[in-house]
């Protein structure tokens, strides 16, 4: 074939869907900006509701896709493409895919429903089996979690749904223990204790801590702390509270129970 059948061809080509590509094009591009809009208008309306921001992007991303699937069927239609028989083949194509990526699809199907049901919120500290972290992120394939010693674990979906989830919130509440002798006085024990939670920055007002007494052992009266705290401060709070309660009964002369025994000669 020479050059000059070559052009003519080519020409003849442009001139023939040179029209159709441009409108194809047009309606793609006009789809886009569609589909921009359609997400800003659903974005807009699920902020006045009460739905997780996790559900609210999904929704937006489906509406969105939703629409840029449509403007692709238009667009193909414009080249003549028989939009019947292309559903037909992306669906046996579906089927084939869908076959092949079992646990990608149950990983989705299970982030929809985790998404829905709303087992558990970004924020709140959960137990899944032997995991156990604060939810940082829920996407449709994947749970994200931060464990109390700063790792991230990643939970795929599939994993989640059907087990037991214990979840404790955003708050967690820790319990202390520490025990006076019996001649202390324990209302000024007691006093001093609860002066250590006030001062506590990480220790939460609402719901305000509990102060008891809760045992009488061998050696001394035991005294129980039962603050609430956020979940990522579960430790910190520990930590900072046995020791500052350590330091106020020092400078108050508190004295802490000290085992002791008592030991009797038999016929000395």
């Amino acid at each position: 074939m020479d050059t000059s059948a070559i052009a003519d061809l080519v020409t003849d080509l442009l001139v023939r869907y040179s029209f159709q590509v441009l409108a194809a094009l047009a309606i793609f591009v006009a789809g886009l900006l569609v589909a921009r809009w359609v997400g800003g208008a659903v974005a807009r309306s699920l902020r006045k509701t009460q739905l997780e921001l996790h559900l609210q992007r999904l929704l937006v991303r489906a509406a969105k896709l939703l629409v840029v699937l449509f403007t692709i069927v238009l667009a193909l239609d414009k080249f003549g493409v028989q939009v019947t028989a292309l559903v037909a083949g992306i669906s046996v194509a579906g089927l084939a895919g869908g076959l092949a990526l079992q646990g990608v699809l149950a990983n989705l199907a299970a982030g929809v429903s985790i998404m829905f049901s709303r087992y558990f919120r970004i924020g709140d500290y959960i137990e899944i089996g032997s995991v156990k972290g604060q939810v940082t992120s829920i996407d449709l394939s994947m749970t994200v979690l931060r464990t109390l010693e700063d790792a991230r674990v990643i939970v795929p979906n599939r994993r989640i749904v059907g087990e037991v989830i214990y979840n404790y919130s955003a708050e967690r509440r820790v319990t202390l223990h520490v025990e006076v002798g019996y001649n202390e006085d324990l209302d000024r024990a007691m006093a001093a204790v609860r002066a250590v939670l006030a001062e506590n920055s990480r220790v939460l007002k609402n719901p305000p801590p509990e102060v008891g007494i809760v045992n009488l052992t061998d050696t001394g009266v035991q005294i129980v702390l039962r603050p609430w705290c956020k979940a990522e401060d579960f430790w910190l709070v520990q930590y900072e509270l046995y020791r500052a309660v350590l330091e106020r009964f020092r400078q108050e002369k508190i004295e802490t129970s000290v085992p002791t025994r008592e030991v009797r000669l038999i016929n000395q």
